[in-house]
């Protein structure tokens, strides 16, 4: 029966108390929220984190929701919200430890070699300014329209469109540029 309610129905009932509702939503959305993370974050280890952290956060948030959107737009809302946060500690943290020697060197090498384990588009999108990151995850394999995306964002569907298009011209050039001798 459940599988028949919608997310926002989930989502009203489960920011009133309802267990059963969210644990219906995290089962229907987990793999997604997840897929979205990896794509923002290019690490499994960090969008395995971050989906938990998100995950862990929700039921608090869930008092805000209000049912105004869909389910869906609201909560990639907060996971591309999240990989900002953690984008920003993470360069917070690396200055920080500019300068602790050795270990700090270590840690560098340690993380590009994981970098570079990732696979060629999760490197080529590392190379993308945030917002063409950002709006390339929300629409990689059809996750969400043009349309959902801008709502996620909070900007026009055709600077959407626009992003799209220049996140493809870039990539397009960096694969060029590996392939030629």
């Amino acid at each position: 029966m459940r599988m028949e309610t919608t997310d926002e129905s989930l989502a009203l009932a489960a920011a009133g108390g309802d267990r059963d509702a969210f644990a219906t939503l995290l089962t229907r959305r987990y793999d997604r929220l997840f897929a979205l993370a990896f794509r923002l974050t290019g690490s499994r280890a960090e969008a395995e984190d971050l989906t938990q952290d998100i995950c862990a956060a929700l039921p608090a948030k869930l008092a805000q929701y209000r049912g105004e959107a869909r389910f869906s737009t609201w909560v990639y809302r907060i996971v591309v919200n999240a990989a900002h946060d953690r984008r920003r500690r993470i360069a917070a943290h690396a200055r920080a430890a500019d300068g602790w020697g050795d270990w700090e060197i270590n840690r560098r090498a340690a993380d590009a070699q994981t970098r570079e384990q990732i696979g060629w588009l999760m490197r080529a999108m590392a190379t993308l300014d945030d917002d063409l990151r950002d709006t390339l995850a929300l629409v990689l394999d059809d996750e969400l329209t043009h349309a959902e995306a801008a709502a996620v964002l909070g900007i026009k569907e055709g600077t959407v469109s626009w992003r799209l298009s220049r996140a493809r011209q870039e990539l397009r050039a960096l694969a060029a540029e590996e392939q030629a001798p």
